[in-house]
């Protein structure tokens, strides 16, 4: 096993997140079969997207982070500069401009910068003294804002606060004083109305139904309602595989994507809930683990904010699909269906491997 273990090491492989991955991947699978009414070629493109992604995390694992250091800036402007694309030339669907249409594929730049604002922040401080100065860490809010506001601006706001999220979790890793944290929730507090007043319509209309969704039905309520309906209805040991109602009868919406939890509540319960629970938090454990035994500042921060924003996904979809959170259109992380978002979050991984494998060849 050790020789094992060696081996998958110097191939800069985790062997144990590897595992943690395909098992996550492969239950995405076989829940995306059952939503999307045992359409096999559903299932085929998402092993598809997960091969490539998987691909991906392998290829990224083998590069050292002091390259990857080096690629950061140059990531987070090509980044910027299609959000910019996005604006004058975006392909619009679903109401919202988000996508860049190259005419064989059709991407989200937004994608892009989960992996790029973290990595920037890190490049950012890692010549620079702990814990951040004042002036440092202004220059990283910047940083954050700019992608984070033109992601807001799709408009997606969801994707918009998960982006600066990521960021701020650099800066947090970086020591940033308590104080300063403080200031800034206390800063967060005081501008909430004003941000009120910011949001388009459909996105008040999501926070005003998270409180009372029964107050209309059939309209803005009618997702959240069949989504707790289909939650609840699992019990304890659920339904069994390709026998939810809610979903097998078409009651739950966007059962594939964002509310693809809702139908693997339904069909394996409380107990198949706590198994999947266990299985993320594993993950998330094993990248912060990965993350603190790393070398070397830019590896540290960008590892361990990759994984807390992966534990972001997952509480955040979690909690909009049971009624806690306001709907957001944030995917289960590896379970959803969905392209660019999945095989970035591979990639995100190889990252993490990447800094945790080559450790042994980087000074301080």
């Amino acid at each position: 096993m050790d020789r094992s273990k060696n081996i998958f090491f110097k191939l800069h492989i985790d062997f144990p997140l590897l595992i943690a991955l395909l098992l996550l991947c492969g239950l995405g699978l076989l829940v995306l079969y059952s939503a999307s009414d045992q359409h096999i070629d559903v299932v085929i493109r998402q092993a598809t997207r997960i091969g490539l992604g998987l691909t991906g995390m392998l290829f990224i694992a083998q590069i050292p982070m002091r390259t990857l250091l080096w690629w950061a800036p140059w990531l987070f402007g090509l980044g910027l500069l299609m959000l910019v694309a996005v604006i004058f030339m975006g392909y619009t669907g679903k109401g919202a401009q988000r996508w860049l249409d190259l005419k064989f594929i059709k991407f989200q730049p937004s994608e892009i910068m989960k992996i790029a604002v973290p990595m920037m922040v890190a490049w950012h401080l890692n010549d620079k003294p702990t814990p951040p100065s004042f002036r440092n860490v202004m220059v990283g809010l910047i940083m954050i804002a700019i992608p984070a506001g033109l992601i807001a601006e799709q408009p997606d706001l969801g994707t918009a606060i998960l982006i600066a999220a990521s960021g701020f979790y650099v800066l947090f890793l970086s020591g940033l004083r308590w104080r300063l944290i403080i200031a800034a929730g206390l800063a967060v507090m005081a501008v909430a109305p004003l941000l009120w007043y910011a949001m388009k319509d459909y996105q008040k209309q999501r926070v005003l139904t998270l409180f009372d969704p029964e107050k209309d039905p059939l309209g803005a309520g009618y997702h959240i309602i069949q989504s707790k309906i289909a939650v609840g209805s699992g019990g304890l040991f659920g339904k069994g595989w390709l026998n939810g109602t809610q979903s097998q009868l078409g009651f739950l919406p966007e059962r594939t994507t964002d509310f693809i939890f809702a139908v693997f509540c339904e069909e394996f319960g409380f107990l198949g809930v706590l198994a999947l629970i266990a299985l993320y938090t594993f993950v998330i454990l094993r990248c912060l683990y990965m993350a603190k035994e790393s070398q070397g500042t830019f590896a540290r921060l960008v590892a361990g904010s990759l994984a807390l924003t992966f534990f972001t996904y997952v509480f955040v979809n979690m909690g909009m699909v049971t009624g806690q959170l306001p709907v957001v259109g944030v995917p289960l992380p590896l379970i959803s269906y969905g392209g660019t978002s999945l095989v970035t979050m591979l990639l995100g991984f190889g990252l993490i491997m990447s800094a945790f494998t080559h450790r042994q060849l980087m000074s301080g």
